[in-house]
């Protein structure tokens, strides 16, 4: 594997795990309960992550996704942290 595959790999691997890493999170949200249906996909994908051609266009792609997961659930889950119930996001 080249260093640009392998940095690419690290980070695809990195957004998917700071993703799985909120399932103890999500099951305290309303909205969570339905995303944590999908986690067995990405569980599955990033055990297969080594065999799939990455370049750079799809890393930024899942950088930018991820990072725009992140904010959508940066309230929903402050508020579950202080202990109040998340209201429903309109969009």
């Amino acid at each position: 594997m080249n260093r640009a595959s392998s940095n690419h790999l690290a980070r695809i691997s990195n957004c998917l795990q700071t993703i799985l890493d909120l399932e103890p999170a999500l099951e305290k949200i309303e909205i969570g309960k339905s995303l944590l249906e999908e986690f067995s996909v990405l569980k599955e994908f990033l055990q297969k992550i080594e065999s799939v051609s990455l370049n750079e266009d799809d890393v930024k792609r899942v950088e930018i996704a991820t990072s725009n997961f992140l904010e959508e659930l940066r309230v929903p889950l402050a508020q579950a942290r202080s202990g109040r119930l998340a209201a429903p996001m309109l969009q």
